[in-house]
């Protein structure tokens, strides 16, 4: 009877621990798909509708892109409307500032680390290239890095 009654217990908790997951997807696709909505690029100058274009059919391709353009121009932008419009829409978005990291950070922080593989790593740090993993790994300012980061990232790329 006891055994019964454990079996019981167990399968209950498995029961809710399905619908919390179903219940989870479902607010994560939600909040993909506001993310989605949220992201517009503003302009009907011929311009805008041509990047609009070349957005939609780059968007349908699996090909890394480079996005080239001055400070403040929308390149983040271009690049959540390609990732949104993707089929890889509800994975992560992770954009990284490269132009914020120093070269002491720059391993760390794309890359991760393990506990206890340096003075200060205190903890496991899951790096930027695995937090993105299945969705869209946005490095901005590459240029800003040092040579030898550019190296480093160069070599993974």
């Amino acid at each position: 009877m006891q055994s019964l009654t454990e079996l019981a217990t167990h399968a209950s908790i498995a029961l809710q621990n399905t619908e919390q997951r179903t219940q989870l997807l479902r607010t994560r696709d939600q909040m993909a798909g506001e993310a989605s909505r949220s992201v517009r690029m503003i302009g009907d100058c011929p311009a805008i509708q041509a990047l609009r274009i070349t957005v939609e059919r780059v968007a349908k391709t699996d090909l890394a892109v480079l996005i080239l353009g001055e400070n403040g121009t929308g390149k983040e932008v271009v690049a959540q409307s390609i990732h949104y419009q993707s089929r890889r829409w509800n994975e992560p978005f992770v954009a990284v500032n490269c132009a914020a990291l120093t070269e002491t950070l720059l391993e760390s922080e794309l890359f991760g680390h393990e506990k206890g593989a340096f003075t200060d790593a205190r903890e496991t740090r899951i790096g930027k290239f695995e937090l993105a993993s299945g969705g869209t790994l946005f490095l901005d300012e590459i240029g800003d890095l040092s040579l030898a980061g550019q190296a480093k990232l160069l070599r993974v790329l």
